[in-house]
């Protein structure tokens, strides 16, 4: 495969900002077509990107003879369903994350891809971002030593259309869509690249509850786990805390010094050890997803290998699925 003609179902808000125009930006890459499920949204996003083709019905979007590899860029719930349809289409597939809303739908996937011979890649960007990579490279550069244990902190106020009911809330705070509340959106890409870093993790233990009682889904986490190699870590999510409080930290400590660095706002990477400290600071590209897509690109014509498949981004449902005691 040459020439990756893709055809994207669902163009929201992170197709605008985050994702959507890096396939342009790829040589070999191009969006012919685009779908979402109305009208004015998908006419409206295919006129200001200049995209050929519009649907409002999935199946005609995988359809399209010109459609030879398909972006899924919806909710989570129906993640699935839409990759394992152009899988069996015979159209390699690339997913928003989560990869789906819960473990056993990512299964799914995977026995279909794996029985199709379809490749289906997930949007875990940050793994590909140059801040995270400098991030990897210090620790495996034996930067603080032998890691000893790895915290995450997570806190942030709420949202004033959290409060909001009915249609109004957002969907990211239904669970039957979302798989969870803001944990299963945010906590997934801190959770990735853990693993990215260390292992799989195989062993977990979580607490959830609803502080605040806003909406149904968690409003507050604490999780304890452990990894493959014998590492083990905690983390903590309050997303209904006072601005006083807002933290976003991943420390990964070492018997020689400790690394800390943000998942979200990209604060400067701080390096402490008995000789100082070291600032990093590691600006990322226009658009997030664009080193990912440039890989996943690459390797669908045959150039390269893709690490964020939905075999790797599997385990990180699995590990959210435990903490919040869905199984």
């Amino acid at each position: 495969m040459k020439h990756i003609r893709w055809g994207f179902i669902g163009c929201g808000e992170v197709v605008e900002r985050k994702s959507g125009p890096a396939f342009n930006e790829i040589a070999g890459s191009q969006v012919v077509a685009v779908m979402s499920r109305t009208a004015e949204r998908a006419s409206s996003y295919a006129e200001r990107h200049g995209i050929k083709r519009w649907y409002t019905d999935a199946q005609q979007l995988v359809d399209d003879p010109d459609v030879n590899a398909v972006y899924v860029a919806t909710p989570p719930s129906s993640h699935a369903t839409f990759a394992i349809m152009a899988m069996r289409a015979g159209k390699p597939v690339y997913v928003e994350k989560p990869l789906a809303s819960t473990y056993e739908d990512c299964v799914r996937v995977n026995r279909v891809s794996e029985e199709t011979g379809v490749p289906c890649f997930v949007a875990y960007y940050r793994r590909y971002l140059p801040y995270f990579r400098q991030v990897k490279q210090l620790i495996e550069d034996g930067r603080i030593g032998q890691v000893a244990s790895v915290q995450v902190r997570f806190t942030t106020p709420p949202r004033e259309m959290d409060a909001m009911r009915g249609t109004a809330q957002p969907w990211r705070l239904n669970p039957t869509i979302a798989g969870g509340g803001y944990f299963y959106d945010l906590a997934a890409h801190q959770l990735d690249l853990l693993q990215d870093f260390f292992g799989i993790i195989v062993r977990a233990h979580g607490y959830c509850t609803n502080r605040a009682g806003l909406y149904e889904a968690e409003d507050t986490v604490s999780a304890s786990f452990r990894f493959e190699n014998g590492l083990v870590g905690s983390g903590s999510w309050c997303f209904v805390g006072h601005e006083s409080a807002r933290e976003d930290c991943i420390e990964v400590v070492g018997d020689r010094g400790i690394i800390s660095f943000s998942v979200f706002s990209y604060d400067p990477i701080r390096l402490v050890t008995s000789s100082g400290e070291e600032v990093f600071e590691v600006p990322n590209p226009k658009y997030v997803q664009e080193p990912l897509i440039r890989s996943v690109v690459e390797a669908l014509q045959g150039f390269g290998v893709c690490q964020c498949t939905s075999v790797s981004a599997t385990p990180v449902n699995w590990l959210m699925d435990r903490i919040l005691g869905k199984f």
